[in-house]
């Protein structure tokens, strides 16, 4: 007799069983990359794409309307894709949003990916993107935001520790879906790794191991020394006191719902502002896969809402 304990997907979630286990494997990963990536060439609708040299594109959306001189906030939002798979092209839908809503200049970058290019390649190519931004004379450098979701996720935490670290930009907020933390997560971190969709425990290890340099051969092969491993993997961090206040959103039926509800606990012992958005029997990148369900619609209005009072932006 087998029994089986695992909790049920939320109610709104009605295709959670149809969805794969998980999505970027070793086969199939440079198909899936030029798949997401069509399109990318071509700017956003009413939107600019901007070349920032060495491949690096950022697609920027501002305002319908636009007050000559006015400074309005400023939104970098980085894709998702395990590290290794997605384009900028992924955040045109929330980033024509957050224009729209917020009156903010968003922009998206499509940041270079491993193992062609891994760490710090893709950190530095965001925080080139964020450098771009706070010089717009239409943003107001005090006002800027960071978002992302699942890999984009942890990149922008890595950015919101990279840019407290320089200390030339001050951001005011970040905002993580479902971020991607920890190097060391594998799908026995899961409460209920039956239950895992759309991202599991051998597509992190590759999708870390091509970042941190190892190839293939995950993370644990890494060449990167103890410092520089801290660097690039914001669980790793010792020190998270004189981050932006943040808002982190996961399932729990997501791989990274331990590390993430985590990094949340740790950012408020250090004293940073922080609102953990749990949601009950969600898969990683429920929003995405299922975007007119109740819940994800609610997921996604939460983090417009804390961007809306992080930048003290319109109504």
């Amino acid at each position: 007799m087998v029994t089986d304990d695992s909790p049920a997907f939320h109610p709104d979630l009605t295709r959670a069983r149809f969805m794969p286990r998980t999505s970027a494997t070793r086969g199939n990963r440079r198909l899936l990359r030029a798949l997401t990536r069509i399109g990318r060439g071509r700017p956003p609708k009413g939107g600019e794409l901007i070349d920032l040299g060495d491949g690096v594109t950022i697609r920027v959306h501002r305002p319908a309307v636009m007050d000559a001189g006015e400074r309005r906030p400023g939104i970098l939002h980085l894709h998702g894709g395990g590290l290794i798979i997605g384009s900028a092209t992924q955040g045109d839908p929330l980033c024509r949003r957050l224009a729209d809503e917020l009156g903010a200049v968003a922009i998206s970058v499509d940041y270079r990916m491993p193992p062609e290019h891994p760490y710090p390649t893709p950190l530095d190519d965001a925080y080139a993107a964020l450098q771009w931004l706070a010089a717009q004379p239409d943003v107001d450098p005090t006002r800027i935001a960071v978002i992302g979701e699942s890999a984009g996720g942890g990149l922008a935490a890595s950015l919101a520790l990279m840019a407290r670290d320089r200390g030339d930009i001050a951001l005011a907020g970040q905002v993580l879906a479902y971020p991607m933390l920890d190097d060391r997560t594998d799908s026995p971190a899961a409460a209920h790794p039956r239950m895992l969709r759309l991202w599991n425990g051998p597509s992190n290890r590759l999708g870390w191991g091509m970042y941190l340099g190892a190839g293939a051969n995950g993370p644990a092969a890494t060449p990167l020394d103890a410092a520089t491993l801290e660097r690039a993997v914001p669980a790793r961090r010792t020190d998270l006191s004189g981050l932006p206040p943040t808002w982190i959103g996961v399932g729990t039926l997501d791989l990274f719902h331990s590390e993430d509800v985590e990094y949340a606990r740790r950012l408020a012992a250090a004293g940073v502002q922080t609102e953990l958005h749990v949601i009950p029997g969600a898969y990683h990148g429920f929003d995405a896969a299922e975007p007119t369900a109740a819940v994800s619609r609610d997921f996604v209005q939460r983090q417009v809402d804390a961007l809306r009072g992080m930048l003290g932006a319109r109504d």
